[in-house]
């Protein structure tokens, strides 16, 4: 059973105004009756699971995509439960039952319309039905380029990336990798049914569905599910990659929170238990795994071996040219670490020397060789806060410690900035056309100790997501959500974002190494408030 209507707007903040006339779609035997939002010409279709519940002997394996629902009726009117996670996400609006998709579409499109698909969605925290499409869908409208937006609930936490060397054992590793290509091989059978082109996929993520997506683009498999892809603040490396083992202790903690398996905790033999236990026992080892860990993120992905979805670094593997040629946007947002850093206790030098060890310690080298970069490291990211994250506000800490804005400017860098950059010159270099952004417009409203924060750019993108940004909109920020949304848009439906429809716009050209050479000139994007320009 799946929450009411109510559970979106609990979350989302958006109702839609649903007329009498359900629109319905076949899926095998099954007819799935969605919801239609009449004001805006869409129909909705929420909450259809796309895999088997991963409950009891399937709790903690991989996926196995459901193929056929289990009922000649379907009720898709409304989104499914949230995946399991943390607070602030209220306990009753989640469960493990989660794996489910949702699509948004134009109305009267049939099994003909072959419209392009934009897919997309921490590691611990999140929700498909936190990324309402009818926006961008509604843009796609008017511009004249239709589309389908598709969303996706994937496991998060210990139940999504397992840690230790049991899950290594178990082949039990980066489950909610896997999830994802579960949902996308769903959309590649089923999406013609709602009028989708399975052909003209573009698979796109913020934060951690970035990450995922750009994980997948090491992997030729995604060539046969996505044509392109979009990374908004991640990728494969913002989360570091190490052996299964280095969380051990976060897996002992996490099992040691559960009360029915705690006295197993160190057995490395908690699989079976675990599988038994109740949903409730699971989401206390949750709380508790997470009290206890000295990370900002424990469950991320690990390297899984050489058959497995992380093999190796994408710094080697660049170089021996392990990735899918397939076209991306990728960007960023000007203060990236902020969202991460501002409730850090970390105050000195000191603790921000022991913070990144805590965080950013590759396997791959000597812990001489790893202090040495360090140092380095704090001598190019000094402790002088007009240099720091927020950028452009000067010396004001805002009342935090100064060290706020070094670690800040620290992670945003480590993590996102530099990312996106070996990313697109890694691909660059491969001759696949890619396209570059930096977000650099503030939402109003929000505190100025975040600057223009990793997140922010949802807002604009979505236009109507005030659940996740809930500030309000001035009308140079809704021109500049227009035009965001016309160049997604018109690179998910023709591979290029200058299709000459809609807003208009500067010309976007693609990323060079070339270009990135001059001190003069780049080819990155830059969103601000007097629209788009290029950085200089």
């Amino acid at each position: 059973m799946k929450p009411g209507i109510l559970f979106y707007v609990f979350y989302a903040l958006v109702q839609f105004s649903p007329s009498f006339a359900a629109p319905q779609v076949r899926l095998g035997d099954t007819t799935v009756t969605g919801q239609e939002i009449s004001s805006l010409q869409q129909d909705f279709f929420g909450g259809i699971p796309f895999a088997e519940s991963p409950v009891g002997k399937l709790r903690l394996k991989p996926p196995v995509l459901k193929t056929t629902l289990d009922e000649k009726e379907f009720d898709a009117s409304s989104f499914g439960y949230a995946c399991v996670q943390p607070p602030p996400f209220p306990a009753k609006l989640m469960a493990e039952d989660c794996l489910t998709i949702n699509i948004f579409r134009p109305s009267s499109i049939g099994p003909d319309s072959k419209l392009p698909v934009l897919y997309g969605g921490g590691f611990q925290t999140g929700a498909s039905g936190i990324y309402n499409g009818t926006g961008i869908v509604a843009q796609s409208m008017a511009r004249g380029t239709p589309i389908v937006f598709v969303s996706f609930n994937y496991r998060l936490g210990p139940l999504g990336f397992p840690q230790g060397s049991e899950a290594d054992q178990l082949h039990s590793l980066n489950l909610g990798i896997y999830d994802q290509i579960a949902a996308l091989e769903w959309v590649k059978h089923n999406i013609a049914s709602f009028g989708g082109d399975n052909e003209k996929v573009t698979a796109s993520g913020e934060s951690a569905g970035s990450i995922m997506t750009s994980i997948l683009f090491l992997n030729y498999r995604i060539e046969g599910l996505a044509r392109a892809g979009i990374f908004e603040s991640g990728h494969a490396m913002t989360s570091g990659a190490s052996h299964p083992e280095r969380r051990e202790i976060d897996w002992q903690n996490f099992v040691r929170g559960v009360p029915s398996c705690s006295s197993l905790a160190t057995t490395g033999n908690t699989f079976s238990c675990l599988q038994a236990a109740n949903s409730s026992d699971i989401i206390q080892g949750l709380f508790v795994s997470i009290a206890e860990s000295p990370e900002l993120f424990p469950w991320q992905p690990v390297l899984d071996g050489p058959d497995g979805l992380v093999p190796d670094y994408a710094s080697r593997r660049f170089p021996r040219g392990e990735f899918a040629r397939l076209p991306f946007i990728a960007g960023t947002n000007l203060d990236e670490g902020t969202i991460f850093e501002v409730y850090s206790r970390v105050t000195s030098e000191d603790g921000l020397a022991q913070a990144i060890t805590a965080n950013y310690s590759p396997p791959a080298v000597s812990s001489q060789t790893l202090q040495s970069h360090i140092q380095t490291l704090l001598q190019l990211y000094p402790d002088n806060p007009a240099l720091g994250s927020p950028f452009n506000t000067g010396n004001n800490t805002f009342g935090l410690s100064s060290v706020y804005k070094q670690n800040a400017a620290i992670f945003g860098d480590l993590a996102f900035q530099s990312q996106r950059r070996f990313w697109s010159q890694g691909y660059s270099n491969a001759d696949v056309k890619t396209y570059g952004y930096l977000f650099t417009e503030p939402p109003t409203g929000t505190p100025a100790v975040l600057g223009v924060f990793h997140s922010s750019e949802l807002l604009a993108l979505f236009r109507n997501l005030t659940g996740v940004l809930p500030f309000p909109v001035g009308p140079v920020s809704a021109n500049l959500s227009t035009a965001m949304m016309d160049y997604w848009i018109s690179f998910a439906t023709s591979l290029d974002p200058n299709d000459g429809r809609g807003t208009p716009r500067p010309i976007w050209e693609p990323y060079t190494c070339e270009n990135q050479a001059s001190p003069s000139s780049t080819q990155e994007l830059v969103f601000i408030s007097s629209f788009v320009t290029y950085r200089r």
